[in-house]
């Protein structure tokens, strides 16, 4: 039993709960992570695709990268771990999804209530307005113009950018007021989203790690489980449904 340390008695249907995750979680669905050594950013350079610089100079260069990206993502499936999230959120009244991902397989999973700290790759917006713009398969990788005049791009944050004040703002909140909360596949070094799972330790929650090494927030967890998502959620959840009914 994963759980036979754990408390089970302070969780109910009622329990606020939220799942954190990151590259690992949609590593599983075959989508390259940007640290590991065959992932995105060995093979290019992160400022000439991922930042206002390289788009600037080079625009359709990067929205060639990210088609491509795009397409290897539609290609991919939710795992066993988001499918888990969904299944969790049924049982649970009150659960939030806080992503790093933008891939948007929590979506499609059917997960709710999901922040995207980072963006969604699917969507596009302005890069002066800022306005959402939709956008044919066709139109993707050449570059468009907003009717303001604003050059389209996809709708991710990019390095040397903040995340949008308002979501961060309102994941911290969610984390600090929640009674349990899941880590999932995310190395705890990006900032400041890496600080979400120490602000709800902090503040009284319950803190279960899992993620296949170790993480600089592994000491201060509650349980730490170095396995894959898609082996260790799903166990979670049947054991926690059996206490629950």
């Amino acid at each position: 039993m994963m759980l036979e340390n754990m408390r089970l008695d302070r969780f109910t249907r009622d329990s606020r709960v939220v799942f954190f995750t990151g590259a690992g979680i949609s590593a599983e669905s075959g989508i390259a992570t940007f640290r590991d050594p065959d992932g995105h950013w060995s093979k290019y350079d992160p400022m000439k695709l991922a930042s206002q610089a390289g788009f600037q100079e080079d625009p359709e260069l990067v929205l060639g990268w990210y088609a491509d990206r795009r397409e290897a993502i539609r290609k991919a499936k939710p795992n066993a771990a988001h499918i888990s999230i969904s299944n969790f959120q049924k049982l649970f009244r009150h659960s939030i999804v806080i992503t790093q991902n933008v891939d948007g397989l929590h979506e499609r999973a059917g997960n709710k209530s999901i922040y995207e700290l980072h963006g969604n790759i699917h969507r596009h917006k302005c890069n002066g307005c800022g306005k959402q713009v939709e956008l044919s398969n066709k139109k993707m990788r050449m570059l468009n113009y907003c009717e303001c005049g604003g050059k389209i791009r996809p709708d991710v944050v990019w390095f040397g950018e903040s995340l949008p004040l308002q979501m961060i703002n309102e994941a911290f909140e969610t984390v600090s007021s929640c009674d349990l909360m899941f880590t999932i596949g995310t190395s705890a070094q990006i900032y400041p989203a890496a600080q979400l799972p120490f602000e709800a330790k902090s503040k009284g929650a319950y803190v279960i790690e899992i993620n296949p090494e170790p993480t600089p927030f592994s000491p201060k967890a509650d349980l730490s489980i170095h396995d894959d998502a898609g082996s260790a959620l799903p166990k979670f959840y049947e054991e926690i449904h059996a206490q629950l009914n």
